[in-house]
């Protein structure tokens, strides 16, 4: 249980919100025109985007507390040297030698960031990342730490695999904006790929995801995946199958996953999300007033934030 100033309240149960807040702002930046500019003509589409995103979720799910998970580092050391391959394409061709890595991003997005960062901070929402770790990672410490039902907003379908119907912790998938969102529970995950939350990292190990450049078990897709884990119960079950002359494994899989030993031994740190991250201390509850309105209404001239801005206080405040 998180004490007070890390998450949450002792003896008193509250809804938590997670945003996985890149994947947000990346949404608002495709979802919204960039004619929406500031007075000097600057692109705001993402600033505003999130801002009305946030507006909506606070409207729409009521939470006591609420929290901007941010890629302190989005392609950390750890996970790199375990899979070289990790989101090496997102890497930035101009990343000078011997620098971190820089994540290839729209030109007119990189200068927004700052901005949101500016406005949450005005408003009062916790926003936390840590050097050494991505978002996900933030998310997964939360919901581990968490006491009561968690939502986790993100368009990353990795993080599926923290779905827990137990501990009310559900995935709300963006599906148009944030008006429409896929509530992914265990019921969801079974229909879908046959397998619950914790199975989910398991099936993507095996399966691999381009997008984020894991090569998983060549030969074994997602519906492969899901009959192994179905037969053998998880990634450890499997292996040990592997092993055992008597299992039901055909020979292609048998040659497929032996050839991809060095593979599955390293790839489920990579996947899994990290539930021990060091963070700082922050206060989570959602504000119901700006924090530093001087500064907040500096920003709201200065980038012309209007109406989006103004939502959102509206969603705050009741």
């Amino acid at each position: 249980m998180v004490s007070v100033g890390c998450g949450i309240m002792r003896g008193v149960t509250r809804r938590l919100m997670l945003l996985d807040t890149a994947s947000l702002y990346f949404r608002a930046y495709f979802g919204v025109p960039d004619s929406v500019r500031a007075p000097d003509g600057s692109p705001v589409n993402a600033v505003r985007g999130l801002l009305d995103f946030i507006a909506r979720l606070v409207q729409d799910h009521r939470p006591d507390d609420l929290v901007a998970c941010m890629d302190a580092d989005w392609r950390p050391a750890w996970r790199v040297e375990l899979i070289p391959s990790y989101k090496a394409h997102r890497v930035a061709v101009e990343t000078p030698q011997g620098t971190p890595d820089v994540e290839e991003v729209p030109d007119t997005l990189s200068p927004q960031v700052p901005v949101i960062e500016a406005v949450l901070d005005a408003l009062g929402v916790a926003r936390v990342g840590v050097a050494g770790y991505e978002a996900d990672d933030v998310i997964g410490t939360l919901t581990a730490r968490a006491a009561g039902p968690v939502d986790i907003v993100t368009g990353d379908r990795d993080l599926y695999q923290l779905v827990d119907d137990a501990r009310g912790v559900r995935v709300l998938y963006p599906l148009k904006g944030v008006g429409t969102l896929q509530a992914t529970d265990e019921e969801w995950l079974r229909g879908k790929y046959g397998v619950d939350g914790p199975g989910y990292a398991d099936l993507a190990t095996l399966r691999g995801d381009p997008s984020d450049g894991l090569p998983g078990v060549p030969g074994i897709g997602e519906k492969t995946a899901a009959k192994l884990l179905d037969a053998f119960g998880d990634l450890p079950g499997i292996m040990a199958a592997l092993d055992d002359p008597a299992a039901k494994l055909t020979p292609a899989q048998r040659k497929r996953l032996d050839e991809a030993r060095d593979y599955v031994a390293v790839a489920p740190k990579v996947v899994r999300v990290a539930s021990d991250v060091p963070l700082p201390p922050f206060e989570p509850a959602l504000p119901h007033a700006p924090r530093d309105p001087a500064a907040l209404a500096e920003l709201a001239v200065r980038w012309g934030l209007g109406g989006s801005l103004e939502r959102l206080l509206g969603a705050l405040a009741r």
